[in-house]
């Protein structure tokens, strides 16, 4: 029986997450599949963790990340880069995740090769091409350049419909991002950050903060952690924990405001699972993340998004997720109703995910398989109860 190579390319935190699973998956296939893994080290000391925790090993790293780097530096590094290894390697697919520059210039060196294009989570769209910056435009062109776009929900797909993709190449797998939630989340979990070991931080109301968008960089944060400090002012039973991202930037501006208050817990950027298992033990959920939009409704905690649109419209229709910007006074009027309503929260903390279901990886691998005529029956898509 013949068998297909795949390479698969990331080179950020997120696209780690979302890939792990998939490649847990093609490890089951070891007599039809053979797989490269291609990282381009666009966030390295991020990438390293992630990398670690799952146990990946790369069989190239690019290693492109430079201090002061520009967008331009990662496509035309990754870009250049991947070409070497496609033109070596001659995999039968390419499959890339998201919508970072990495998985933009991995479509892209694929394409120039004529290699099959695999793109996982597509479909996402805020019809503004500066929001969010550069992710946008990074996954409209890679689904252009696709051959199988692998769209998390129906709304995804609606999305690439309406741009000319046609059905057959649109298969609806759920968010992969789901599947290594569950592998990830233990009910008697240990935390490996010290600070988290603090009994009396967890037996408050945690407040879960994180932000790193760049369009929500300076005046946007500065403004977020104002009103953090007028919520905990009034809320002596809630606590904030607001692991940091690793940006100087992003650091320097919440220390600024928020450094040394009280029941105010300012970490560095967690772990994987020590991110996954806080989130299962927090109160609220305060964020720009899109990975975590996804993966707090199977959690049951209220998401209020630090941004003004999104790219994850499902679970804002469903009403565990709510779109509030970074206004000052909107913030803490909304976190001030969650706290003080027990009906608004419990309105809002249903355990209902248009995401996925834990098996959009399996999905995904055994559609590729049927694909490349290696299997028989193609999967059912993924259906949001």
């Amino acid at each position: 029986m013949n068998k297909i190579k795949i390479a698969m390319i990331f080179g950020t935190r997120p696209e780690t997450i979302k890939i792990f699973p998939i490649i847990s998956q093609i490890k089951k296939y070891p007599h039809l599949i053979d797989y490269k893994i291609i990282v381009s080290g666009q966030h390295r000391e991020m990438l390293d963790q992630m990398l670690k925790i799952f146990q990946i090993n790369p069989d190239y790293d690019l290693n492109i990340m430079e201090k002061g780097q520009s967008l331009s530096d990662i496509t035309n590094n990754s870009l250049l880069g991947i070409e070497k290894i496609l033109k070596k390697e001659k995999p039968s697919m390419v499959l890339v995740q998201g919508d970072t520059t990495t998985t933009f210039a991995g479509a892209l060196a694929a394409f120039y090769q004529k290699i099959r294009i695999g793109h996982v989570e597509a479909g996402l769209r805020t019809h503004n091409k500066y929001y969010p910056f550069p992710e946008e435009v990074n996954r409209h062109i890679t689904s252009i350049l696709a051959d199988l776009n692998f769209a998390p929900t129906r709304q995804s797909c609606e999305n690439l419909l309406s741009e000319g993709v046609k059905r057959e190449d649109i298969f609806i797998s759920g968010n992969t991002v789901i599947d290594s939630l569950f592998l990830m989340i233990k009910e008697n979990y240990i935390f490996r950050e010290p600070l988290l070991k603090d009994k009396k931080i967890l037996e408050k109301k945690i407040i879960l903060v994180t932000m790193h968008r760049r369009e929500n960089w300076g005046e946007p944060l500065r403004e977020t952690c104002r009103a953090i400090n007028k919520i905990m002012n009034e809320h002596s039973n809630a606590s904030v924990i607001f692991p940091l991202h690793k940006n100087p930037e992003i650091s320097r501006n919440v220390k600024e405001i928020l450094q040394n208050r009280k029941n105010i817990l300012l970490l560095d950027a967690l772990d994987y699972d020590d991110m996954i298992n806080l989130m299962s033990k927090s109160y609220i959920i305060l964020t720009d993340s899109g990975g975590i939009q996804e993966e707090a409704p199977s959690l049951g905690k209220p998401v209020l998004v630090l941004r003004n649109e999104t790219e994850r419209p499902e679970a804002v229709k469903a009403g565990v997720v709510k779109l509030i910007g970074t206004d000052e006074e909107r913030i803490c009027s909304e976190v001030d109703s969650l706290l003080n309503s027990r009906e608004k929260y419990m309105e809002m903390s249903k355990s209902i995910n248009p995401y996925g279901d834990g098996r959009a990886s399996e999905r995904i691998v055994k559609k590729i398989l049927y694909n490349f005529n290696l299997i028989d029956q193609s999967p059912d898509e993924f259906k949001a109860k």
